[in-house]
């Protein structure tokens, strides 16, 4: 015990550009040092209220049942899975990065016989080929797949395979972990069934917290359930009691008051920008930084009509030792960005422009960095330049 800790944690001063999280703007800094409250406190349970409705807009739904689930985005997923599925029940899974690699371990783990829908790595789901796997299985519980898979920066069709799923009587299953506040988000129009999302990465809050929302047609198989649900942490219907409307609330577990406080604070940061602004804007920063890449001879892995403006798989170039590259940009900038996983391990690195880490500031910064640990490899200046040009014309 000679070894014990002197003083407090000071963490080293970061820009943000990986994977997540993102950067967390001090506003939402300054409101998770707001005073701690009881969770069953009046006034808490007021700001639940408004959290529900400010989550209801960020994700376009009327659910009832949507909320934030305490644990991130993979409390989210297993949220969804362990209540929506029961031992003995089929489910596609659709894979194409890491990501559906973990909805497929979780249906596995619910006792559901899994059906697979495969697509490369660094391509967006198949339509096709889950229409196909939906008829050679009639009686499929649900559909599940990742509408933005961080693993690649690759968009899949959520609105199609929603439409796939209800046609065919299952249930759809929907990761928006990336995808939320960055690029659209519409649960009521795709008649998205169980979607989970994560605090850190577009909408910018600390890690920690995974919304859900649950359509009424998902509430209605929860309630038929012949077995309870495995989890007792995530069972829904006993958290509703918690995150139900109305001032009576029972008590489920000691909720993380000061994060939510951080969660309603960008929640509302992103009413006052507008969603269509928000969308806007981080299409407008990946133009930016592609434009910069692409000057300075760098490629992403990514077709541009499936590419996430968020989530930005750049290719390594032959020769250079990526893990070495992201080390210097922390050690010379400050500056974070993120590995390649499984068979994209040391073939790309991954940039993110989410929330608050999607500004002018953040590409030129990134591109500068970028040339400097890449000199000799890129042609000087032509990065930033091109971004300029994209920027501000």
């Amino acid at each position: 015990m000679t070894n014990l800790p002197r003083s407090s944690f000071q963490p080293p001063l970061r820009m943000l550009m990986g994977p997540g999280p993102s950067d967390v703007h001090p506003r939402v800094l300054a409101a998770m040092a707001r005073p701690t409250i009881g969770h069953l406190d009046p006034a808490f349970v007021g700001m639940m209220d408004e959290v529900k409705v400010l989550l209801q807009a960020a994700f376009r739904t009327g659910n009832a049942l949507t909320l934030p689930i305490s644990g991130p985005g993979s409390a989210g997923m297993e949220c969804c899975f362990a209540n929506l599925i029961e031992a003995g029940d089929t489910v596609i899974v659709c894979v194409n990065g890491v990501f559906g690699g973990r909805m497929k371990e979780n249906a596995e783990r619910c006792g559901a016989k899994v059906v697979l829908v495969e697509d490369e790595w660094g391509k967006p789901v198949d339509p096709a080929k889950a229409e196909a796997a939906l008829k050679a299985h009639p009686g499929a519980k649900a559909l599940a797949f990742v509408h933005a898979e961080t693993s690649t920066g690759v968009a899949s069709d959520a609105d199609a395979l929603c439409a796939l799923a209800r046609a065919h009587g299952a249930l759809s299953i929907v990761d928006t972990v990336t995808s939320l506040g960055g690029i659209p988000v519409l649960l009521d129009q795709w008649g998205a069934d169980g979607v989970y999302s994560g605090s850190q990465k577009c909408l910018s809050c600390a890690p920690g917290l995974s919304p859900v929302s649950f359509s009424e047609r998902a509430v209605g198989v929860l309630r038929s359930r012949k077995t309870k649900v495995q989890s007792w942490f995530l069972d829904l219907s006993l958290l509703t009691a918690y995150w139900g409307g109305g001032a009576k609330r029972a008590y489920h577990h000691t909720a993380p008051v000061n994060a939510l406080y951080g969660l309603h604070e960008v929640l509302l940061m992103l009413h006052e920008e507008g969603l269509e602004a928000a969308w806007a804007r981080h299409g407008a920063m990946h133009d930016a930084l592609k434009a910069g890449l692409e000057a300075m001879g760098l490629g992403l892995l990514v077709t541009p009509s499936a590419r996430l403006p968020q989530l930005n798989a750049v290719l390594v170039p032959e020769g250079v030792d990526e893990a070495a590259i992201r080390a210097q940009l922390l050690a010379r900038f400050g500056l974070e960005i993120g590995a390649g996983l499984g068979s994209l391990a040391g073939k790309v690195w991954r940039i993110g422009l989410m929330g608050q880490s999607a500004t002018p500031k953040h590409v030129m910064a990134c591109l500068g960095a970028l040339e400097s640990v890449l000199a000799g490899r890129v042609a000087a200046g032509a990065g930033p330049a091109a971004a300029a040009r994209s920027l501000f014309g």
